[in-house]
């Protein structure tokens, strides 16, 4: 049985909106989504979702050299997946 998709499936600002603090929430009514879980996966996939992804990696400490080379690592592929969704744009 297949469930059809809600309109604010994977729309980043819709379904993790910037709350008044400047810090992205969950939306209540997300709660009882039985699609929240592949909604939010899809959302951080999409272009505004991967420069959310690396504004967070700006922002974490990274501890030792084995750290700062993981953040380096996560960052180069976000930056890759970034190049993709944006050739598919143009």
């Amino acid at each position: 049985m297949t469930e059809t998709k809600k309109e604010c499936f994977g729309i980043l600002d819709k379904v993790f909106p910037m709350g008044e603090d400047g810090l992205r929430e969950t939306v209540t009514t997300c709660f009882d989504c039985p699609q929240k879980v592949p909604c939010l996966q899809a959302a951080l996939a999409t272009k505004e979702g991967l420069m959310f992804r690396s504004e967070i990696l700006d922002r974490a400490p990274a501890s030792g050299l084995a750290g700062k080379i993981k953040r380096w690592s996560e960052k180069k592929q976000l930056n890759r997946l970034l190049k993709e969704k944006q050739g598919k744009v143009k």
